[in-house]
């Protein structure tokens, strides 16, 4: 167990905070919208029923969407881009091990069983990251709408207004709004990142350049 531990300490972390800020998120945003209801002299909502509401839906797709959307790109982009300087990029001058061809190492015994069936399978293996984040992306994204078109329509009802299509929303500035704002911030923490690294190092850190390297080196390694 102490093993298993230390060698999934990454992920174990990382989802036991999601699960974490998740459950604040849902507590907290509760309590706003029965205090909103209440406003409005509308019925208040059991903590059951706030899970499978609107605004949690929304509120939560929204943010999963522009996340999985940075992921996807930021995958995509640093397979086509370089940054030099950056640890977050490929050196432009050098050969690297993620840019061989899957096909030559097809006998090999510890390769990944799309590689070694090869064809198709191997074809969406290559891209499989990738696929799958736009996939979580537009999933996330279909949520947001659906969870903001019902929120949306809830409160132009509070407020004595007609309520609008499902393609009315998503055309509204109102949908666009809460989608871009989202957005930029993910591509601004991005960029950031990549051009910091160039000059600042974490010790310790994959993410990070060795501390002694000179700020022309590029890549992590």
């Amino acid at each position: 167990m102490r093993r298993f531990v230390r060698d999934n300490s990454l992920s174990i972390t990382l989802c036991g905070l999601f699960v974490v800020f998740l459950l604040l998120q849902s507590i907290t945003g509760w309590r706003t919208s029965n205090q909103d209801n209440q406003e409005h002299r509308q019925p208040t909502q059991s903590y059951g029923s706030y899970l499978t509401s609107a605004h949690f839906v929304e509120a939560t797709a929204e943010n999963w969407e522009s996340e999985f959307l940075q992921m996807a790109s930021y995958v995509v982009l640093t397979a086509l881009l370089i940054q030099r300087g950056s640890p977050e990029s490929k050196d432009p001058d050098a050969e690297e091990p993620v840019d061989e061809d899957p096909r030559q190492a097809r006998e090999r015994g510890d390769a990944p069983g799309p590689v070694r069936r090869g064809g198709l399978a191997l074809a969406l293996y290559e891209h499989s990251l990738s696929l799958v984040l736009v996939a979580l992306f537009l999933i996330a994204f279909t949520l947001h709408a659906l969870g903001g078109h019902d929120e949306y329509n809830q409160q132009q009802l509070e407020h004595g207004q007609a309520p609008i299509s499902l393609i009315g929303f998503v055309t509204s500035a109102q949908f666009w709004f809460q989608s871009f704002q989202n957005w930029q911030s993910e591509f601004l923490a991005v960029f950031v990142v990549a051009v910091l690294g160039i000059f600042l190092r974490q010790r310790g850190s994959p993410e990070s350049k060795p501390v002694a390297a000179p700020h022309a080196k590029t890549g992590s390694s």
